[in-house]
């Protein structure tokens, strides 16, 4: 699958001339994935960045390729352990008085430690997270963090 997109980002941008939108490679994967629906990748894909005014942007995909944009999103096998948690916190569900995190900071530790709750749990969960942040101006930033300890 990576292959197969890399191909058709390398055509987008020689057809098109510029970098695809998060939104344009989003549709792409939906698209790729869809058109195997008969034979499937298997694979439960998310896809980041920024969309065309700056915000954050998050797709969610199932095997056949029916997107979704979405506030945020997991997949793999820690997701119904996670998923949860984010929607506790974040979104406020089944909270009487909701405080969000209030900084990125914040969130970051949060995502840490949803994360590393997960791996506890989880065998299929790995041992590190890696957590990206794109920012409005575009800046990213990477930080890998271990998950356990033992």
């Amino acid at each position: 699958l990576q292959k197969v997109l890399k191909a058709r980002i390398t055509q987008y941008k020689f057809n098109i001339g510029r970098e695809p939108t998060t939104e344009s490679t989003a549709q792409l994967l939906s698209h790729t994935l869809y058109g195997k629906r008969f034979f499937p990748f298997y694979t439960f894909n998310l896809i980041a960045g920024l969309d065309e005014n700056g915000d954050g942007a998050v797709y969610g995909y199932d095997a056949i390729g029916t997107i979704n944009r979405l506030p945020y999103a997991v997949q793999g096998s820690g997701k119904s352990l996670i998923l949860p948690i984010l929607d506790n916190e974040i979104q406020g569900y089944n909270k009487v008085k909701h405080t969000p995190p209030q900084d990125l900071n914040q969130l970051q530790e949060l995502i840490v430690d949803v994360f590393t709750s997960a791996a506890e749990r989880d065998i299929y969960t790995g041992d590190a997270v890696e957590v990206v942040v794109i920012e409005a101006g575009g800046k990213i930033t990477t930080g890998t963090y271990k998950l356990r300890r033992d």
